[in-house]
């Protein structure tokens, strides 16, 4: 009984503590409070996120408050069709001593850092996109056959544009299951567009103060996988990465008519760590169905393909994922 109270008042000291990390990060990043939350998530899980927005959106702007209110040491990565695997490696040099002697040094690239962004990594070649597998899998790199360890925490936000998709090179499947989520970001409505206005084009502009610290966020992700989830929230978790499988007996006509390939295991575990942390930044102390709804999208959309036929037919992945959702969650409800 004393660890359980032990582990609540932790999950509540962890809650206001990100309610603050959020009040910060929203004075420079105004309003999108649901792209904020799912980009908290990701850190939160230990995972990466990957951010698809048209240009002006802040997302760029976004990753950089994070870094200071996380407490991260972030580095940035502009992708360009002539990006090199070494610029973002790091490569190792050959080095004369004053006695003469030769030996190779290896040079860290930008990879070694805490909070990485790839800016529009679907412009590089699909070479320099795979350089970031391993790091993103392993957290390791290998140069000239040696490993290379990243320090924890290690995380990657990357972004895509939409549109002007002529010289890009889209992410493979592969790579795309590598990103916990998907987070989309959208235009800000009316208001929040004004506050943008004002508060982005005077004298001053409000600055971001750092909340948490490297180490403090390491303890945040250790304490996030030893939330309870309830047997319910785990079967409709298994119930709906399944029935976006075409070839699954559960899989409804919906899906079968539609859906090319489907979620895999990795999927059902970015689920398992995402609903507990919106549980946890919505200040619960555990997750509910309505969690796993929430974030079916974000964890589902890049892990699923429509088939050529349905893309011709006008359909929508997104319809796809909400219809199985609601009837998953609509079945667990009444069980």
């Amino acid at each position: 009984m004393a660890e359980a109270d032990t582990l609540i008042a932790e999950i509540e000291t962890l809650g206001e503590k990100l309610g603050q990390a959020k009040d910060s990060i929203t004075r420079r990043f105004i309003g999108q409070g649901q792209v904020v939350d799912l980009v908290l998530s990701a850190l939160l899980c230990g995972g990466h996120g990957l951010l698809i927005g048209l240009p002006g959106l802040g997302k760029t702007r976004l990753v950089d408050t994070l870094s200071t209110v996380m407490g991260l040491d972030g580095a940035r990565v502009q992708f360009t069709p002539d990006l090199m695997p070494a610029d973002i490696l790091g490569s190792e040099v050959l080095e004369t001593a004053p006695d003469g002697s030769r030996a190779f040094r290896f040079i860290q690239g930008p990879v070694f850092c805490q909070l990485l962004l790839a800016d529009e990594i679907n412009r590089a070649s699909p070479r320099t996109q795979s350089a970031l597998l391993q790091a993103m899998q392993e957290k390791s790199v290998t140069i000239a056959g040696q490993p290379h360890a990243l320090a924890p925490p290690f995380h990657v936000l990357a972004t895509q544009n939409p549109i002007e998709q002529e010289g890009t090179y889209p992410l493979p499947e592969a790579q795309l299951d590598r990103f916990l989520v998907q987070i989309d970001v959208p235009y800000p409505d009316r208001a929040t567009e004004r506050d943008i206005l004002i508060a982005t084009t005077g004298v001053e502009e409000a600055e971001a103060v750092a909340v948490f610290t490297a180490p403090e966020l390491l303890a945040a992700q250790t304490l996030l996988r030893r939330m309870p989830v309830g047997e319910t929230v785990v079967e409709s978790i298994l119930d709906l990465v399944r029935a976006c499988r075409p070839e699954d007996a559960s899989a409804p006509d919906s899906v079968r008519g539609a859906v090319g390939w489907g979620p895999g295991p990795r999927a059902a575990q970015a689920l398992m760590l995402t609903v507990r942390a919106r549980a946890l930044l919505d200040g619960r102390l555990a997750p509910s169905i309505d969690d796993v709804a929430a974030m079916a999208g974000p964890v589902l959309s890049h892990r699923m393909a429509l088939t050529f036929a349905a893309r011709a037919r006008g359909e929508s992945l997104a319809r796809v994922i909400a219809d199985v959702t609601a009837q998953v969650t609509r079945s667990e409800a009444a069980a």
